[in-house]
C-alpha cells in the first residue's frame, strides 16, 4: 500500500511541475546555465528564503540564567512525567532532565561547539510547520530510524524539491507526513544549480553564507541520488571540526526562561544527541497547572553563529522506566 502511495504521489508532483508557481515556490529550476546565469535568475535564486530562518537574532535573552542556576541540585527524569495528548510532557514543579534525540537544521555549518551556550528560540520559516510535524509523526513512527529523518530534514533545509527525492527520502516523507504537507515541500525549492551559476550566485554571497548555499547545493544532489550514503551527506551539512568562535557572553549551560514562564537548557552531545534540561517553580505551577513541554516547537540556537543550530524531540535515548518520581503529578 506504502509503494502504491508513494508512486501515486510522484506521478502527482510530476503533472504539477509545469504550474507550481500556484504552490509559491520559484518553479522549476532548469539545469541550463544560460538561463539561470542572467541577472534576473540569479536574483531570484538569492531571493529565496531559507527553508528555517532562526538564528540567534530570535533569541530572547531577558530572564536568562547562568549555568550555576539549579546548580548541586538532583534532577528527575523529565520523560516520567505524563504526557499530553499532543505528545508533550504535562509539567510539575521540580527540576527535570531528558537526554533526546535532536536534529541538525543547518547546513554547512560545524558541530555544536563545547563553550556556547544553546538557547531556546522559535522554529521560524516557509517550512517551519513541515519540520514541526516531522517530528511530531516520527515519535508515532519508530519504525522510522532517526538517520532517515535526519536525510530527509537535510533535504527539506537545502531546499529540494520533493519531485527530486531519491526513493528511500520520497518513502520516509510519505511515511511522516499528510498529502498537505507533501505539497508544501515544492513551494520555495531550488533545482540542482550548475557549476556556473554557482560561482556567480557565490560572488554575490558573503563568505560564511557562500558555505552554506553550496553545502545546499551539494546536498540536493545527494538527494536526488540513488546511491548516496548517510555520511556523504552528513560530510556537506555537517563541517568538520568545532566552529572556533566562542561567545563569552553566553556560555555554555546558560539558562533561557521559556515563554510560558519556566527555565530550560540544552547541552548537546554532537548534533544527533542532546540533553534537555527544565526547571519548573512552584509558584508558576500555582497559576498555570496546565503546564506542557513539546520539545520540536523550539529550536536550541547556537551563539556561536557558525555551529549548528538543533531541533529537539519529546523521544528519551535510553530510558530508565524503572526509575519513581520524587514528585506527585497528576495525570
Amino acid at each position: 500500500m506504502k509503494k502504491l502511495l508513494l508512486l501515486a504521489l510522484s506521478a502527482t508532483f510530476m503533472c504539477i511541475n509545469p504550474v507550481q508557481a500556484q504552490f509559491g515556490g520559484f518553479g522549476k529550476i532548469i539545469d541550463k546555465g544560460a538561463e539561470l546565469a542572467g541577472s534576473t535568475g540569479l536574483n531570484k535564486i538569492l531571493k529565496q528564503p531559507a527553508a528555517i530562518t532562526t538564528n540567534f537574532k530570535d533569541v530572547d535573552t531577558k530572564g536568562m540564567k547562568p549555568p550555576t542556576f539549579q546548580e548541586g541540585q538532583v534532577a528527575q527524569p523529565l520523560y516520567l512525567l505524563p504526557k499530553g495528548a499532543n505528545g508533550g510532557y504535562k509539567l510539575c514543579a521540580g527540576y527535570y532532565e531528558m537526554t533526546n534525540k535532536s536534529y541538525c537544521l543547518h547546513a554547512g555549518t560545524r558541530g555544536p561547539s563545547n563553550g556556547d551556550g544553546y538557547m531556546l528560540a522559535p522554529v521560524l520559516g516557509p517550512k517551519h510547520d513541515v519540520v514541526v510535524a516531522i517530528l511530531k509523526s516520527g515519535e508515532k513512527h519508530p519504525n522510522v530510524s532517526q538517520r532517515d529523518i535526519q536525510q530527509l530534514l537535510w533535504a527539506i533545509i537545502a531546499r529540494t524539491r520533493f519531485a527530486d527525492y531519491n526513493t528511500t527520502i520520497k518513502l520516509t516523507a510519505t511515511t511522516l507526513l499528510s498529502s498537505a504537507d507533501l505539497l508544501k515541500l515544492e513551494g520555495g525549492a531550488l533545482g540542482i544549480l550548475p557549476a556556473s551559476v554557482m560561482d556567480k550566485a557565490k560572488a554575490q554571497l558573503p563568505e560564511p553564507v557562500q558555505a552554506v548555499f553550496e553545502a545546499e547545493n551539494n546536498i540536493r544532489r545527494l538527494a536526488a541520488s540513488g546511491n548516496a550514503s548517510y555520511e556523504e551527506m552528513e560530510r556537506y551539512a555537517v563541517l568538520a571540526g568545532i566552529a572556533p568562535s566562542v561567545n563569552t557572553e553566553f556560555p555554555s549551560g546558560t539558562w533561557s526562561l521559556h515563554p510560558d514562564g519556566y527555565y530550560v537548557r540544552y547541552i548537546p552531545s554532537g548534533y544527533s544527541v542532546t540533553k534537555t534540561q527544565i526547571f519548573v517553580p512552584q509558584q508558576l505551577v500555582d497559576t498555570k497547572p496546565d503546564l506542557v513541554y513539546d520539545a520540536p516547537n523550539a529550536i536550541a540556537c547556537p551563539a556561536n553563529t557558525g555551529a549548528q543550530r538543533l531541533i529537539q524531540t519529546n523521544e528519551p535515548l535510553n530510558p530508565d522506566y524503572s526509575v519513581k518520581l520524587k514528585v506527585k503529578c497528576l495525570p
